[in-house]
């Protein structure tokens, strides 16, 4: 089976903690070339040195705010066109929405949340996918959320954009599949990241019930019975970024431990 990454230069968003970290340091055990992206550069200073280079590999970071996809796009155009500076792959990751029901959110929420997420993965992979293309090799997969095949209780500004960002992908995967790129969302379920215990700790102090309480029902949710850990979605990104899911295109894959209760 070839997993073998080295040579290959990857982009990794939201790269300096929880599933996007994971994933970057998954693709740097493959052999990959990292690049993180992140908003913090004390953050992103340590997750590149937890990035394995025991195949030559040279890693870097680029400080990103996606707030405003306009000043991403003029920062990831500028540092392409430095010398010798593509990707073959591209992971889109951003932090997501605040939780909340959606008939309780206020416009501006959808707008932001539909910047930080659709708006600049659409501006970063525009920029991107022209390397691919003269490189021969291309892969871009975006982490997403279940909730595009099962929308979640309390997350409806989320629910939303994630089910935007899964059509444009399988839509982008439609148009790149001639050049031989591949588009793939990744689908965490209940990942023991700081966000889900950000969420927990709203939904507590909301509903008055204990951390405890909330995290053994999400648990007794999921066959498996327990929460993912974020290196479990970094393997699933690495594999379909590697040589051998090269005829994997337009999916929704979940790590959930089968929580989602859909195909």
């Amino acid at each position: 089976m070839n997993l073998d990454l080295i040579g290959k230069n990857a982009l990794v968003c939201g790269g300096s903690k929880g599933i996007g970290k994971a994933a970057a340091m998954q693709l740097a055990l493959l052999g990959a070339n990292i690049t993180l992206v992140a908003r913090n550069e004390d953050t992103l200073k340590s997750a590149i040195s937890e990035l394995d280079t025991s195949r030559y590999q040279h890693h870097e970071y680029l400080v990103m705010d996606f707030s405003d996809y306009k000043q991403v796009q003029k920062n990831i155009d500028a540092h392409l066109n430095e010398p010798d500076t593509y990707y073959e792959i591209l992971v889109n990751n951003t932090g997501g929405p605040a939780g909340g029901l959606a008939i309780d959110a206020q416009p501006e929420e959808f707008i932001q949340a539909f910047n930080n997420h659709l708006l600049c993965n659409q501006v970063i992979t525009q920029s991107i996918v022209r390397g691919m293309k003269e490189h021969g090799y291309g892969r871009i997969i975006n982490i997403i959320s279940t909730s595009v095949k099962q929308p979640l209780n309390g997350l409806g500004v989320s629910n939303t954009i994630r089910g935007a960002v899964a059509n444009w992908a399988k839509t982008l995967a439609n148009e790149l599949g001639a050049f031989g790129i591949t588009v793939n969302n990744v689908l965490p379920g209940a990942t023991n990241t700081e966000r889900l215990q950000n969420l927990n700790a709203a939904k507590s102090e909301k509903t008055g019930k204990s951390l405890k309480e909330l995290q053994e029902a999400m648990k007794n949710e999921i066959p498996l019975g327990r929460f993912a850990e974020a290196q479990e979605v970094g393997a699933a990104v690495a594999f379909l970024a590697s040589p051998v899911a090269s005829y994997i295109t337009g999916i929704n894959l979940p790590v959930d431990g089968g929580r989602t209760g859909c195909l």
